[in-house]
C-alpha cells in the first residue's frame, strides 16, 4: 500500500514508540530524511509526496534496527561533530555533543603548527576537528584497537586531512613530543557498565568504555606517563565524567601541573580538566 510522506513518518514514530525508543520523533524523522534526501521542512511542506516502494521497504528496515537499540548512528553509519560528519561503526565510540566541550577547550590554547597527541583517538572525531579548524597544526592519533584507527584513517580521508594514527596500548609506541596531549579516554567504572542504556551497554566497544574498577585507571596511567611526552609549557586535556572533575584535578595537581582547571559543559557539568606541564 502506497503512503505519504507524513502516513510513513508518523507510523515510524508509532512503531518507535511502541518499542519505548527515547525521541522517537526525532528520530524517526531523521531516518526519513536520509531515504529520501529531505530536510525538516519537507514534512511541513510536502508531507503529502507519495513515497516509492522502495523508500518505504528501507525505511521499515530502518525503523526495524532502531526498535532494536540499535544505534542511529550506526544505521545512518555517521555523525555529526563539530560541524563535521564522522563515519561510524560498532568498533568506535559515537563522538557525541559533551566532547565538543574538550574539542573547544584545546582551541582557546591551540596555534598554528602545534604538535597534537590524541591519546584514545576513536573515530578520531577530536583529531580531526582540532586540524580542521587550525593551520599546519600535526597531528597524532593512537589507539589499542586497529579496527578504531581504520575508521580514524577513512575519516581523515573523507575530511581531507592528514594525520598519523597509530596502534599503541597507551603510550607504548608513541615517540617525540607534543604541544598539546587531548584524551577522551574510557572512564565509566567497570561495576556500572550494566546499568548503562542498551545502545551504549550493547553497541559502543566495551574498551572505550571501560575505565576499570573505580573509572579513573587511564587518567592515571596518561597522566603518568605524558610527561615524557610534553614540552615544558605543554597542555593536558582530558574529558571526564560529570563526578571525576575534583579527583583528576587533583591527580594533575600532584603530578606537578600548573593552573589546572575543571570547565564544564553546556549542561552545567564538570567535562574537562586542563593543565600546563611543568617539566
Amino acid at each position: 500500500m502506497k503512503m505519504t510522506y507524513k502516513e510513513l513518518y508518523d507510523r515510524g514514530v508509532a512503531w518507535l514508540e511502541e518499542a519505548q525508543i527515547e525521541g522517537a520523533g526525532l528520530d524517526a524523522r531523521l531516518l526519513l530524511e536520509e531515504i529520501c534526501g529531505t530536510n525538516r521542512n519537507d514534512l511541513l511542506v510536502h508531507g503529502d509526496n507519495e513515497i516509492t516502494e522502495r523508500q518505504q521497504e528501507c525505511y521499515v528496515n530502518y525503523i526495524e534496527q532502531r526498535k532494536k537499540h540499535v544505534p542511529l548512528q550506526h544505521i545512518l553509519g555517521y555523525q555529526e561533530f563539530m560541524g563535521l560528519r564522522f563515519r561510524v561503526t560498532g568498533d568506535v565510540l559515537i563522538p557525541r555533543q559533551d566532547t565538543e566541550t574538550l574539542v573547544e577547550e584545546v582551541m582557546r590554547n591551540l596555534h598554528d603548527g602545534m604538535h597534537i597527541l590524541d591519546m584514545c583517538t576513536g573515530s578520531g572525531c577530536i583529531l580531526l576537528s582540532l586540524l580542521r579548524y587550525s593551520n599546519d597544526c600535526v597531528g597524532t592519533g593512537c589507539d589499542i584497537s586497529e579496527k578504531a584507527l581504520g575508521i580514524a584513517r577513512e575519516n581523515a580521508r573523507l575530511l581531507g586531512l592528514e594525520a598519523e594514527f597509530i596502534q599503541s596500548d597507551l603510550f607504548e609506541k608513541v615517540k617525540g613530543k607534543y604541544e598539546i596531549l587531548v584524551s577522551n579516554p574510557p572512564y565509566i567504572a567497570s561495576g556500572e557498565i550494566p546499568s548503562l542504556m542498551e545502545e551504549v551497554r550493547e553497541h559502543d566497544p566495551r574498551q572505550a568504555l571501560d575505565g576499570g574498577e573505580d573509572g579513573l585507571f587511564f587518567y592515571r596511567e596518561i597522566i603518568q606517563g605524558a610527561g615524557e611526552h610534553l614540552y615544558p609549557g605543554g597542555m593536558l586535556f582530558f574529558e571526564i565524567g560529570y563526578d571525576q572533575g575534583e579527583t583528576v584535578s587533583g591527580y594533575m595537581r600532584q603530578a606537578g601541573y600548573k593552573e589546572v582547571i575543571v570547565c564544564k559543559d553546556l549542561s552545567g557539568l564538570d567535562r574537562v580538566v586542563s593543565g600546563i606541564y611543568g617539566g
